[in-house]
């Protein structure tokens, strides 16, 4: 019953926030509204996050051109040289934060584990989040809907 109680619930919106990329690049949340956002809290030393990048890679590459963002934020005990490492390594094209004093993680309701994904809708609200691997095609499946339905994109399905 409290699944579906949870249902009816608002999505929460997310948090309005800047971010500078290790490229220094200025990334505006607020200015992002009007499309699907991808956020994801990683560790250049987690298994899982280096795992998944071969997914947000590929997500990047397939929807990026219709209005998809994925940023990456490393958590705050990663250490920079690594994250920066990891980034040229793995050939990562997308945004790539660092959260030196942890405010990201705490802005997103306190994210301690990694990896842990969200969804931010064109609205601005937080439309999926989860911790651990995430599922490919159910989040391309996710990612279509949202573009699907936003006016902006010239995604064809």
């Amino acid at each position: 019953m409290l699944g579906a109680y949870y249902l009816f619930l608002p999505k929460p919106s997310a948090p309005q926030l800047n971010f500078r990329t290790i490229n220094n690049q200025l990334v505006n949340l607020k200015q992002l509204q009007g499309q699907p956002v991808l956020i994801t809290f990683w560790a250049s030393n987690c298994p899982s996050c280096l795992k998944e990048i071969v997914h947000f890679k590929s997500l990047y590459q397939d929807y990026h051109a219709h209005g998809l963002e994925i940023i990456a934020i490393a958590m705050q005990y990663d250490r920079p040289n690594y994250v920066v490492a990891a980034a040229k390594n793995h050939q990562i094209p997308y945004h790539i934060v660092l959260d030196l004093h942890g405010q990201f993680a705490q802005a997103f309701g306190d994210i301690r584990l990694t990896p842990t994904t969200l969804l931010i809708n064109p609205q601005g609200n937080i439309e999926y989040q989860i911790t651990g691997l995430f599922d490919l095609q159910a989040m391309q499946k996710r990612i279509e809907s949202l573009l699907k339905n936003n006016t902006t994109s010239s995604l064809t399905l």
